[in-house]
């Protein structure tokens, strides 16, 4: 599990990407103390097991799954990305519950200043957009943010100084993609108040539990 709070940008040094797989190598400094083989890291929001370290970076296997979901094959030789050690059990939550586990990318289409702060609207899949709320939360490059608002086509996020300064964020432009973890608490909510089909072959459905008093 993470928070959403970027401990360091790291650069990527090599990918090897193929239909269905690949592997990734990072130069970094900061996450790599007290990281062992096996550890997770979150790199631009997706949660990676370091499979060997070096003393200037980590390499970690990238699956098929990962590559259809987020934009980790897109990246290449020196692409900044977010970097976030997994939460130590007794580290402060300063974030929200980051799984690590993206659920499909965004677009930046609109980059704006107000006062201190960097206003950035993304464009998203329907889906996507159904679990974001208005004043909750989303990781977006694995960064925690609160949504400022929402439309039926894009939402918009409001990024400090020192969260422009900590993250690759403000450096995007428009036309590029990000990887997007909606709120998990969002998840559990849609997946229980949505019905579900009822199977053909079954007596258990939700018209025999309300004829019989449930």
């Amino acid at each position: 599990m993470f928070t959403g709070l970027i401990e360091e940008i790291g650069t990527i040094r090599r990918v090897v990407s193929g239909t269905e797989w690949g592997s990734i190598a990072i130069c970094c400094r900061d996450v790599l103390t007290g990281t062992k083989i096996g550890d997770s890291i979150a790199v631009n929001g997706v949660c990676l097991t370091v499979t060997s370290l070096q003393k200037d970076g980590f390499t970690a296997d990238v699956m098929a799954e990962t590559l259809r979901r987020s934009d980790l094959g897109a990246l290449g030789q020196g692409s900044p990305v977010n970097l976030e050690r997994a939460m130590a059990a007794d580290g402060r939550f300063g974030g929200h519950i980051v799984a690590g586990h993206v659920d499909g990318t965004g677009t930046l289409i609109r980059k704006t200043k107000e006062g201190n702060a960097t206003l950035l609207t993304f464009s998203a899949a329907p889906a996507l957009l159904y679990e974001v709320v208005e004043k909750g939360s989303i990781a977006i490059d694995g960064v925690s943010l609160t949504v400022v608002s929402v439309t039926a086509e894009t939402f918009t996020v409001s990024i400090i100084p020192h969260t422009g300064a900590k993250t690759i964020l403000t450096e995007k432009q428009p036309g590029d993609p990000v990887n997007l973890e909606t709120d998990v608490i969002a998840k559990y909510i849609r997946r229980f108040t949505t019905p579900q089909k009822e199977e053909k072959n079954s007596r258990l459905t939700l018209s025999f539990l309300q004829e019989n008093g449930f």
